[in-house]
């Protein structure tokens, strides 16, 4: 099959999140399979891959009443699958990917699409659509006279381009909200995912306990009576990772690599970690990681509550990178200035500081208020860093809790700042025991969590949209 992938972001061209890992890793995994994936991105300046070739197309998007022009560029993502980029630097052309217009960027975007499906003569036999950026594309394409079969992937259902009725008639969009809701079909609110929701032909989101999550959303609230009216249509399938890319064998972030057979070797990876954070060196002293946007959903209220208990009751450190908030940025520094010998906090994006935590800390801490899938929990794992995770969505579908049958973490159910301690000082007292501790380690090295599984599953649901498509009333 031709999948033509259509996002925000995707590894190594442009990456903000896990959204970026998630879309270049499943197409590969698809080309891997015998499929023909391809992505459309937006060109933002901080993009600056070489083109392949010299071949641009001009394109003409309407936006309202107005007649915008656009370029579509050629590159390439990876391992021969091919990345077109619209480029129009009044709406891309700054580094940043999400700014305070995002409204009328993603807009843009989406317009651009059918244009772009036609121009190049593109043919998919399947367009796969990824969060509220690109929701817009399936009622476009509909408008478009293009009925080509769409899957589209909720990520997160906390982000879904909520706009007001100005925008909508500003921008010519009240037709695609009046004229393409199926009879008897709940309206759609003000934002961008209702529509994706509701015009795609099969729907997924990242993990099966996130699926229900969603399901059982607000009943007052818009988006919720579409998942319900769309419900026999929702699919929850975990993300995975490549293990290619993520090999603490052979990744080159890291201060020493290992395998399963050498992990004694991580040490190396938590000595360069303390002394690159500056933490007093000691072996018999856990160290916490953790990898994360700074922002309420990942749990960090609890963090910073829990912080005084965490440096009185356990002997552990904790190294923090991500960014955010900038109340969390400020709160977070003042604790590491409070304790320099417990913790340490980065702010900002840097891969290759990432790695070393996966590879260097002995726990990988994510006490999220609500995780749709999560793909830390799943890197930590591969790099032998053993999980401490709030039970939800994603984290509760990929980490059982040690006192199970095959264990692979430590878990809390309540979002509470002691329920979190408690799983911390749990993973404290087992990492006493070493024997048991590198047995954890080693089972979760071994498990699979690469994408074999769900591209499986998602080939399954690009064979469920076509025959969805083919059933559709013209």
């Amino acid at each position: 099959m031709r999948i033509l992938f259509v996002a925000s972001e995707a590894y190594p061209l442009v990456k903000v999140g896990g959204l970026a890992d998630v879309t270049s890793s499943l197409a590969r995994a698809l080309r891997h399979m015998g499929h023909e994936p391809a992505i459309i991105l937006p060109r933002y300046r901080s993009i600056r891959a070489a083109l392949r070739d010299t071949h641009e197309t001009g394109i003409s998007v309407a936006v309202g009443a107005r007649s915008e022009r656009a370029t579509v560029r050629e590159t390439m993502l990876s391992e021969g699958i091919p990345a077109y980029l619209v480029e129009n630097d009044e709406y891309f052309g700054t580094e940043d990917v999400y700014t305070q217009d995002e409204l009328s960027r993603f807009l843009f975007f989406a317009l651009s699409i059918p244009e772009v499906i036609s121009r190049l003569d593109l043919r998919p036999d399947v367009i796969h659509c990824h969060d509220w950026h690109t929701a817009l594309v399936p009622v476009l394409l509909k408008q478009a006279g293009l009925q080509l079969p769409v899957v589209f992937t909720i990520h997160n259902l906390a982000y879904r381009g909520t706009f007001d009725r100005q925008f909508l008639a500003r921008n010519g969009l009240s037709s695609v909200w009046e004229e393409y809701a199926p009879p008897g079909a709940p309206r759609p609110g003000l934002n961008f995912l209702s529509q994706g929701v509701l015009q795609a032909d099969v729907l997924t989101t990242v993990s099966p306990t996130y699926a229900l999550e969603i399901l059982a959303a607000d009943p007052d609230d818009s988006i919720g009576h579409l998942l319900r009216y769309r419900r026999h249509d929702l699919h929850g399938i975990v993300n995975g990772i490549d293990h290619d890319e993520f090999n603490p064998a052979a990744d080159p972030d890291l201060k020493c690599n290992y395998n399963v057979t050498t992990i004694k070797k991580r040490a190396m990876n938590k000595l360069a970690l303390r002394k690159n954070h500056g933490l007093p060196q000691d072996p018999d002293v856990p160290l916490l990681g953790m990898v994360s946007r700074l922002e309420e959903q990942k749990g960090i209220d609890l963090v910073l509550q829990a912080m005084p208990s965490f440096v009185a009751e356990t002997r552990a450190q904790l190294v923090i990178l991500g960014r955010g908030q900038e109340h969390y940025h400020s709160r977070l520094s003042q604790a590491a200035v409070e304790y320099p010998d417990r913790i340490s906090v980065s702010i900002g994006h840097d891969e290759r500081a990432a790695r070393l935590i996966y590879g260097g800390s002995d726990m990988f801490l994510m006490p999220s208020l609500f995780e749709p899938c999560g793909l830390g929990q799943l890197i930590a794992m591969r790099y032998g860093s053993v999980p401490v995770v709030r039970q939800t969505g994603g984290l509760a579908d990929t980490v059982k809790d040690v006192s199970e049958q095959e264990g692979n973490g430590f878990v809390f159910s309540d979002y509470s700042a002691d329920a979190m301690l408690r799983a911390i000082k749990r993973a404290d007292g087992s990492f006493r025991h070493r024997d048991a501790w590198q047995k954890l380690i080693r089972r979760n090295m071994t498990q699979d969590f690469s994408w074999n599984k769900s591209s499986a599953r998602y080939e399954e649901i690009y064979l469920q949209a076509l025959k969805a498509s083919r059933s559709r009333p013209s």
